[in-house]
């Protein structure tokens, strides 16, 4: 899996203006239910299936600030692990916990 890392609170500005499809990953490093999730995704992660889908990474822990920014932009109450998909500037599927799972992802980016 491919990951472009959240560093700079001003790439949120990008995916809100983007026309794109892209995929937030919300990680806390400390957390066993984030590690199993991450780990989970990255294994079952498919490029030829995703190739449409900019996936982004967060620290949590690291860039606190920058998932507070996401929850303000994209209008999703902070959880970790969490994700979202962001489509065309906007917030079209969110989870966290266990309820984050490939197959769901998939269905959401082929919708």
């Amino acid at each position: 899996m491919n990951w472009t890392k959240l560093t700079n609170p001003e790439q949120l500005s990008y995916l809100k203006d983007s026309a794109g499809t892209a995929l937030i990953f919300k990680h806390s490093t400390r957390c066993s239910i984030s590690n199993t999730v991450l780990s989970r995704l990255e294994r079952n992660w498919n490029e030829a299936e995703m190739q449409q889908i900019t996936p982004y990474y967060l620290d949590l822990l690291t860039y606190r600030n920058i998932s507070d920014k996401i929850a303000e932009l994209f209008e999703v109450q902070h959880e970790s692990p969490q994700v979202l998909i962001i489509r065309k500037g906007k917030s079209v599927y969110h989870a966290s916990h266990f309820d984050i799972g490939y197959e769901h992802l998939k269905a959401v980016v082929r919708n």
